[in-house]
């Protein structure tokens, strides 16, 4: 893979869907990696990478500047465009990871077979290849990632990204049910809520392979029937024909309805599950504190 900033190879993902087709799905535990481009002449070619679980307000910070919650390194740099976002991370901590890796692709252990120079590249193309690339390997090809073009100026990948990552464009509507968790990027204001249950065996429910009782911390169920499964039942079934030796798979059937599942889509029901149950909400996460984090 040449990373001298040549023209883009034009591939296009079998998954991928016309401008604005799927503006009203709701999309729920939302955690998205973005990449900004500057508008200001003074400053072509600027980009920046971010974390969000609200896009529409974060580029409003960012074009308000760093007084109104934007970032230091793109306040009076604007106006800023949001170019694409890539979502459906499981959890917060997965994003952030992503996300400096892919702000810093010169210091990612995932990343050091590309032998980039130490020297920063922020030209938009070199932020499409850098990610084009980490689509393409673990563990982020694994993830049950969509790739989302928020401008009608939309480019091309460099390379197709896995089959189970559709590429798709337009606005998206973000549910307000999004599980965050307090953020180790700084202390959170609200207490943090343990809760030492102990469950009565009659009301756990039985796993449908292994028809063993399930503690809530290893259930998972399918989201379309519903039957209750140990998540390490589940992940041998769905690997069962698998030559490689993996812990998580991508997809799979559910034992019970048939239907075809995602990986990710299991996990994301647990964790939406999870948010149902609880008294009151989770800390929100605050993305302006997101510069310079390394997990």
């Amino acid at each position: 893979m040449s990373f001298d900033e040549t023209s883009i190879i034009t591939i296009d993902n079998p998954l991928q869907t016309s401008f604005n087709q799927i503006a009203d799905v709701e999309v729920e535990n939302f955690f998205g990696c973005y990449l900004l481009n500057s508008l200001n002449p003074k400053c072509k070619g600027r980009t920046y990478i971010g974390f969000t679980v609200n896009l529409n307000r974060r580029i409003k910070q960012h074009n308000k500047g760093k007084d109104f919650g934007g970032a230091k390194r793109t306040s009076g740099k604007g106006p800023w465009e949001m170019v694409l976002i890539v979502h459906g991370f499981p959890n917060e901590i997965s994003a952030l990871r992503f996300e400096w890796a892919w702000q810093n692709p010169e210091q990612s252990v995932r990343l050091k077979h590309l032998n980039l120079p130490k020297t920063k590249r922020t030209s938009l193309k070199f932020k499409l290849q850098i990610l084009a690339e980490m689509l393409s390997i673990g563990p982020w090809t694994r993830l049950p990632l969509t790739i989302r073009w928020l401008t009608d100026k939309k480019q091309t990948l460099e390379r197709i990204p896995p089959f189970h990552m559709p590429i798709t464009s337009g606005p998206i509507n973000i549910s307000k049910h999004t599980n965050t968790i307090p953020s180790k990027r700084k202390k959170a204001n609200n207490p943090v809520i343990t809760m030492t249950m102990t469950e009565d065996p009659k009301s756990l429910p039985n796993c449908h392979l292994c028809t063993s009782l399930i503690q809530p911390s290893v259930n998972v169920s399918c989201p379309k029937c519903s039957i209750s499964f140990h998540v390490i039942c589940l992940s041998k079934y769905f690997l069962r024909n698998s030559q490689q030796h993996y812990i998580i798979p991508i997809d799979g059937s559910c034992p019970s309805c048939q239907k075809d599942l995602l990986w990710g889509e299991i996990i994301q029901n647990k964790y939406r599950n999870r948010s149902l149950t609880l008294a009151g909400t989770s800390p929100s996460t605050d993305e302006s504190e997101n510069e310079g984090v390394v997990l």
